[in-house]
Parts: C-alpha cells; structure tokens; sequence
C-alpha cells in the first residue's frame, strides 16, 4: 500500500523534521508551479524520474531552472543512457503520478529501486520546496532535513553538480 500525504507528514514528524505546508491548486509542471508557488521562500525543484538503458531507475531532483542536458546527464551521474520512465512505473515504484514526482516518494520505494541524485546547487540553499506525494501542495525544509528523511528511507543519494556542460 502507497503512503498518502498524511502519513510522509507523520514520518517527518516521528524523523523530528520541522516542515512548512503551503497548498495551491493542483500543478503539473515547473511553469504552474511558478504562477502558484514562486512567491514561496526557498529553491523550487524539479523531479525526473529516469531509466536507464539497462533498466535501472533514477530520481534526479534539482533547481527548477537547472538546466539539463539528457545527452550528459548519463556521464553526469554514471548511468547508461537515460530516458523518462514510464507513468506506470513511476505509479509502481515511487506511488505518485506525473506532476507529483517528488523525493518524499521515496517513502514508497521500499525495495530501494531508485537511484538519487541532488542537485550541488540545489542543496546549497536554506530551504527546499518539494510535493508531499500530492501536487496540491508545496512542503519546505532545509536540505539536511531532506538528506535525513531519504537516507531513512534506506537511500544514500548522491549530491553531484547536474548542470548542462557549456
């Protein structure tokens, strides 16, 4: 069974995690989500969930405006070639849908099948803003807290810079 947004509320909260909740219409994009949260304090993120040639899956989270190069991406994170995972897939493994990508997923992947990489830059603010399982609303937290509940979630991610080479 997916966690629901109650219950990653209720992790953070057991992970002793201080978050603030701000909720908004629903948005599927990086461009919704600025006409709705660009006011909020803190970096706004963008998720991509990723499969590599080989099968192996990736949660790639950083800066909204980062830019991304899929044709580096792979050398970047040391991955064979990348391609977008299916929505079906996303559903199995991180139990969100498309517009909702989100590290707190992570929640849901109890067989540790996904891959993180966070954004250098990204982790270099004070907070971070990212869906809680639902893109109804915006959860921010400071990227410590962040690294804390993903690591709880038997992950180790990898902070690497994901920039687009000049």
């Amino acid at each position: 069974m997916q966690a629901t947004e109650h219950d990653l509320m209720a992790r953070l909260d057991a992970l002793g995690i201080e978050t603030t909740t701000h909720r908004h219409p629903a948005v599927f994009t990086v461009e919704e989500a600025r006409a709705h949260c660009s006011h909020l304090p803190g970096c706004h993120c963008k998720n991509l969930f990723l499969k590599d040639k080989k099968g192996v899956l990736w949660l790639v989270v950083a800066r909204d405006d980062a830019p991304i190069s899929m044709k580096h991406l792979d050398k970047q994170i040391g991955s064979a070639r990348l391609s977008f995972g299916k929505p079906d897939l996303l559903l199995e493994v991180l139990g969100v849908i498309p517009g909702a990508v989100t590290p707190f997923a992570l929640i849901n992947d109890a067989e540790q099948r996904v891959n993180v990489v966070l954004d250098a830059q990204m982790m270099a603010a004070d907070l971070v803003n990212y869906h809680p399982l639902t893109n109804e609303a915006t959860v921010a937290l400071t990227p410590d807290a962040l690294v804390t509940f993903i690591r709880a979630c038997g992950h180790e991610p990898a902070i690497l810079e994901v920039d687009a080479p000049e």
